[in-house]
């Protein structure tokens, strides 16, 4: 184990990897989501280098929880693992925002693409 893993505290380090890392990834992608798209809803009348400095500053707390959550998933999940997880949190945190924040109607094909992240998960996941 790495010495900066090592250096946390004690009832972390009893957390298995995998739930870190997705509790990481899950926090990251909120930020990453709002720094993509948020701009979309609130900032449409403002120029386009305004929400891009916004969406950096977001995008900075992205970043401080994305390479931790690689770099402690890296210590357990391969990377193609890590690669899909990234996926799946991504899609679980996007629907909700385009329905709940952007306003935008649920759809059919939401299920759909989440069948398609199970197959990925199962066949990276299955050795």
């Amino acid at each position: 184990m790495p010495a900066w893993l090592q250096a946390l505290p004690a009832t972390v380090q009893t957390v298995p990897v995998w739930v870190q890392t997705a509790f990481l990834l899950t926090l990251s992608n909120v930020f990453m989501t709002f720094a993509w798209y948020g701009h979309l809803k609130g900032l449409q009348a403002r120029p386009w280098f305004y929400a891009a400095l916004i969406s950096w500053g977001i995008a900075f707390f992205e970043y401080a929880l994305q390479v931790p959550a690689n770099r402690i998933g890296a210590t357990a999940l391969t990377l193609p693992q890590l690669k899909i997880m990234q996926e799946v949190i991504t899609l679980l945190v996007f629907v909700p925002f385009v329905i709940l924040y952007m306003k935008q109607p649920i759809k059919l094909d939401y299920l759909w693409a989440a069948l398609c992240m199970l197959g990925a998960v199962y066949f990276i996941f299955r050795s």
